[in-house]
């Protein structure tokens, strides 16, 4: 009877349907020494489990606990980064010299030199457009020319 009990609670445990109670069971069952021939090999299985409850960690684990954020310190910050912005944003006095002004309207002269030079030099190469025509229709009499490379080509 004891046998046939064991057998179904192997069943059960196998099953993942057995209590604390009945796994307390099949552990005291199979740490005797005179276990059923046919389930020696469950012998192994619970004698780890039992070597196993034995065993203790007992390395000490450090705690390292969470260290709460001062915000006073991001307070000073924040007012530091502020004052610095406001000191440094402030509008200079734009003191401009006559002499500043002098500079300015001779290079503003120079400029205007250089843009009348350059608009003559593009009215003188707009002809080069013509040349560039001319060009096409050259190409188009040498193709009228050879009348076997045009037979060719279609």
């Amino acid at each position: 009877m004891v046998l046939n009990n064991i057998e179904n609670l192997l069943e059960k445990y196998e099953n993942g349907e057995s209590t604390l109670q009945e796994e307390a069971q099949l552990k005291d069952y199979f740490s005797q020494e005179t276990v059923a021939p046919h389930l020696e090999h469950y012998k192994a299985v619970f004698g780890y489990f039992l070597a196993n409850q034995q065993e203790a960690f007992t390395k000490d684990l450090p705690l390292n606990t969470k260290k709460q954020f001062n915000f006073k310190w991001l307070s000073v910050a924040a007012v530091a980064v502020l004052m610095f912005g406001i000191y440094f944003s402030r509008p200079v006095d734009p003191t401009i010299t006559e002499e500043d002004r002098l500079a300015y309207n001779e290079a503003k002269s120079y400029l205007e030199l250089v843009s009348k030079t350059l608009n003559k030099g593009t009215a003188q190469i707009n002809y080069l457009g013509a040349f560039n025509k001319a060009g096409t229709h050259v190409d188009y009499l040498k193709e009228m020319e050879n009348p076997i490379g045009r037979i060719f080509k279609n």
